[in-house]
């Protein structure tokens, strides 16, 4: 598994009400982090603290893991709840030499599922989740099942924020409903040999 917190060092990322989105993915990653190793999971992370790492670098650091999925942390403060967002490549088949910038057309069909399988699992936890597609240089740079999640505060009908992303509490069960998931998808990925 492989969790990349967003940003870091000089890219501080969005300006959000609970400080910059680097250090709030960092924070996340971390307690996920913790969460799946505790239930065997072996987990590489793009970076443990601070630092400024290149999108290439992180690409490279997911592919040389042979991790069975990997999650790319962000955070915003638009729009509520979970914004869980897959490749907009085309599906491509697997290949012998596969284009680095887009690595993930051969794993496109594998990646929706693992938001289906998040998806499920924040909504079973109360967190309303947004699916979409996307293009981003790094995801398309991936070699195996990835997404970027990207967090956001709940917010009510009156757009009025009813949980911040600042409350330990909150990161808490979205922590723990990412890592239900994955759980799941660790199961299902054993399944599929």
């Amino acid at each position: 598994m492989v969790l990349d917190a967003a940003h870091g060092g000089d890219e501080a990322g969005a300006a959000l009400g609970a400080g910059p989105e680097k250090a709030l993915t960092l924070t996340l990653s971390v307690r996920l982090r913790s969460l799946l190793a505790a239930r065997g999971f072996q987990v590489v992370t793009t970076r443990e603290s601070d630092v400024a790492v290149e999108a290439d670098h992180r690409a490279e650091i997911a592919n040389h893991s042979g991790a069975v999925a990997c999650l790319t942390l962000h955070a915003t403060e638009a729009g509520s709840g979970v914004h869980i967002f897959v490749s907009s490549l085309a599906p491509a088949g697997e290949a012998r030499f596969i284009p680095w910038k887009t690595a993930q057309a051969a794993w496109i069909s594998r990646s929706l599922e693992l938001a289906g399988v998040l998806d499920s699992a924040l909504n079973h936890a109360g967190i309303p989740v947004t699916l979409g597609r996307v293009g981003m240089p790094m995801l398309d740079s991936l070699a195996c099942p990835a997404v970027a999640v990207e967090v956001a505060p709940q917010r009510g009908a009156d757009e009025a924020v009813r949980e911040s992303l600042d409350d330990p509490a909150v990161q808490a069960r979205l922590a723990d409903a990412l890592a239900a998931a994955l759980l799941e998808w660790r199961s299902l990925a054993r399944g599929a040999r």
